[in-house]
């Protein structure tokens, strides 16, 4: 079906997987079926620590860093589509819907590999095993907000299913929570990534203020007026 003359291009936002550890690897991208509806956002500041008994007291207004920030939203996955048409995809006939919600689990676990091979070497006594780091992501949505993010919690309600019981249709709600870099290690590609998206948020709020942003006196006329 062909759109309307003159409408907006719609932009779908996506998840970019980013091998940190693997320079030279390609990215990978997890695209939203369809954009969620809603994303709902909080910050909460990073106190610094308390200071010793017998101390000055410290300003209230000082921080640690930048603020921690966690984003929720939900993404909605349906294969009848792909299902109904005349050639429909094999892998999609065979598995339904398990392959994108495994895309999306993984981002929440260390890769298998690692673990074997530290396991290995602890075995032969050169390493004790560590813990895994999980794939960095960088949330895309829109030009203003591409940023790092670390997969929080995700619950999925898988809601119809094929005759061999595979998912079909599915609601995946994501909790993300921004990387800054006091989260990202040395040399981690996510480190510039938030600071791009801190100074385009720092080049709209300038750019709100140097428009001439509505004053409190304003308001108040708009109000009494």
């Amino acid at each position: 079906m062909s759109t309307f003359p003159g409408s907006p291009r719609l932009v779908r936002g996506y998840l970019r997987i980013h091998p940190d550890d693997a320079p030279g690897t390609p990215a990978q991208t997890i695209a939203f079926q369809y954009n969620p509806g809603e994303i709902r956002r909080s910050l909460a500041h990073r106190r610094p620590q308390k200071p010793e008994q017998g101390a000055a007291p410290q300003d209230a207004r000082l921080v640690a860093g930048p603020p921690t920030e966690t984003l929720t939203l939900g993404i909605e996955l349906d294969a009848t589509d792909a299902l109904g048409e005349t050639r429909p995809d094999r892998t999609v006939v065979e598995s339904g819907l398990h392959m994108p919600l495994a895309a999306l689990e993984m981002l929440m676990y260390p890769a298998s590999a690692e673990y074997e091979r530290t396991k290995d070497q602890a075995e032969q006594g050169q390493i004790t095993v560590e813990a895994g780091n999980l794939p960095l992501v960088l949330l895309n949505w829109g030009d203003s907000r591409v940023v790092p993010v670390m997969l929080t919690s995700f619950s999925i309600t898988e809601q119809e299913f094929d005759a061999r019981l595979n998912p079909i249709r599915a609601k995946v709600d994501l909790g993300l929570q921004v990387l800054t870099y006091l989260d990202l290690g040395p040399g981690s590609t996510g480190i510039d990534a938030f600071l791009s998206y801190q100074k385009e948020k720092e080049r709209l709020a300038r750019g709100y203020f140097s428009a001439g942003a509505p004053t409190r006196t304003q308001h108040l006329n708009a109000e009494t007026g």
